[in-house]
């Protein structure tokens, strides 16, 4: 994937946290709520910086496969396992 590819992708993807975050209060700045889950989704409150980590840029490449950019769930949806992402985040904190 080229790399204005990747900046398109991103930057659609901030457009859909600036408008969910005005309607998820509980949702602190400088933090983004997306939901995980091939099957049952489990909502995850994470960091705007996790956009610069290319994990997270390959799980955002494969929700746009997924979903284009109509996410059911009204917020970002990850096509993860839970325990496949909770394992990439701990490593990113961890580092």
């Amino acid at each position: 994937m080229g790399a204005f590819r990747l900046q398109a992708l991103v930057a659609n993807t901030k457009q859909l946290i600036k408008h969910n975050n005005k309607h998820q209060r509980d949702v602190p700045k400088g933090y983004m709520a997306v939901y995980v889950g091939e099957i049952q989704r489990k909502r995850f409150v994470v960091p705007l910086s996790y956009l610069d980590q290319p994990f997270f840029q390959d799980l955002l490449r494969r929700s746009e496969e997924e979903y284009g950019f109509n996410h059911p769930m009204g917020g970002l949806t990850i096509p993860c396992c839970e325990e496949a992402f909770v394992r990439l985040t701990t490593q990113v904190h961890v580092s």
